[in-house]
């Protein structure tokens, strides 16, 4: 077993003590010589957060404070509380006070800048605004500056493509957790695209809507392949609302499973992430999960810390979909390590039940923090986790590939089949043993 260091106080360990607040006595985040930083903060916390008309912090902005106060570094949010500019602190003394509202709306009216991120992420963190989207939201503004040179038939049909169509698909991803920012990089890629062949279609004097098969297919002949796909799209879309049904471009195929690193290759990536401690914890144990157990990146990031279950002092076992798997070690015990730091993660952030809570108001660890990090150590995500789910297709049969490791029943079978193993008569073959008490 090793050892631990337990926090106690002056007096319990009968020790005499070095420091105390004068003002509750706490001996923890000495901040100046008589006053801990938590009092410090409250103070400035109730002075920014009160309203002047009746004496006592804002009824609505309550929870921040007490989210603030009560985190495990209140030095941190002194810090931002007197960092320059303080445009935060300015926004939330004006919504204490009256002069702005204490709404998702006050936001979309200013500046869209990291300040103003930050303190609507926070708000909306610690219950004082309804949970949003920022990565969708800030596609609005966004949209509005690229269609701007665009005439105002074509701009208005961008708008309700992407509204209903590009936009759309992003919330459906965001309602089921599963946005992530490729996702949203590629929505703003496919709608930039499609901005660019209605730009095309002007400068010959034409709309979308008289366009003729001739005209799609000459824009293609000088394009990527990307675009290809993304104008399919967009024909498909123009078709289904009636607005030009003579135009099409033909769908790429499906890219086929297809595994580029070797097994020793694998191997070799796995012993780094177990034992070199120079690391990242979350890097190490986000890699060692996607080569040993297939899992993505963004399932990764978005794991609760009650996936995991150390109860069991022997074993460490984490349930990736419904069924529990044992851990090997060291992986066991860099879980358990993970389970007591959680990072560096914001305040808002380390109580709101991410296994990897992240620096944003509550929200996990984005994935390209995952993908950097392996990047650096050579290991290519896309690749490492198509070798593990190759090598997990060869032993284990895909229906329990897919209960287990949370993939779709469809992936394992095309993973079972480029593995080339015919599992078919396993289900006869268990309920055979199981009848027999094998």
């Amino acid at each position: 077993m090793g050892s631990y260091n337990v926090l106690v106080c002056a007096g319990c360990a009968e020790e005499p003590s070095i420091f105390a607040c004068a003002d509750c006595g706490r001996e923890d985040h000495p901040y100046g010589h008589t006053r801990c930083a938590r009092c410090i903060l409250a103070e400035r916390l109730s002075g920014l957060l009160t309203d002047p008309t009746t004496g006592a912090i804002r009824p609505q902005l309550q929870p921040l404070f007490d989210a603030m106060t009560s985190s495990e570094r209140p030095q941190t949010a002194i810090y931002w509380l007197a960092r320059p500019p303080g445009i935060g602190p300015a926004l939330l003394r004006q919504m204490a006070t009256g002069e702005a509202a204490i709404s998702h709306e006050t936001f979309r009216d200013l500046p869209a800048d990291r300040a103003h991120y930050y303190l609507r992420d926070l708000l909306a963190a610690v219950g004082v605004l309804e949970p949003y989207e920022p990565r969708i939201e800030r596609i609005t503004p966004w949209l509005t500056e690229q269609t701007a040179p665009l005439t105002p038939i074509h701009r208005q049909m961008i708008e309700q493509f992407a509204h209903w169509s590009v936009i759309r698909r992003l919330r459906h991803a965001a309602d089921r957790d599963q946005l992530t920012k490729g996702a949203v990089q590629g929505a703003r890629y496919q709608i930039k695209k499609t901005i660019e062949l209605l730009a095309w279609l002007e400068h010959r004097d034409t709309i979308i809507a008289d366009a003729t098969q001739t005209h799609i297919e000459a824009y293609l002949a000088s394009t990527t392949m990307s675009t290809v796909t993304i104008i399919a799209q967009f024909t498909r879309w123009l078709a289904d609302t009636g607005t030009n049904t003579h135009v099409n471009v033909a769908s790429l195929p499906p890219s086929k499973a297809a595994v580029t690193m070797t097994d020793d290759e694998r191997w070799r990536h796995v012993r780094t992430l177990l034992h070199d401690d120079s690391i990242r914890l979350y890097v190490r144990i986000g890699g060692l999960f996607m080569l040993l157990f297939a899992q993505s990146l963004t399932s990764i990031s978005r794991m609760r810390a009650d996936q995991i279950d150390t109860t069991n002092p022997e074993r460490v076992t984490v349930i990736f979909r419904h069924e529990p798997v044992q851990m090997p070690e060291p992986l066991g015990a860099l879980l358990r390590e993970q389970l007591t730091r959680r990072g560096h993660a914001s305040y808002a952030s380390r109580d709101n039940g991410w296994l990897f809570p992240g620096g944003r108001p509550g929200r996990h660890l984005l994935t390209e923090n995952f993908r950097g990090g392996l990047v650096d150590l050579g290991i290519h995500p896309h690749s490492a986790r198509h070798a593990a789910l190759f090598s997990l297709a060869t032993e284990v049969p895909h229906m329990i590939l897919a209960q287990t490791l949370g993939i779709s029943h469809t992936n394992a079978i095309t993973w079972a089949a480029l593995a080339a193993r015919d599992w078919s008569g396993y289900i006869p073959h268990r309920a055979d043993a199981c009848s027999s008490g094998a």
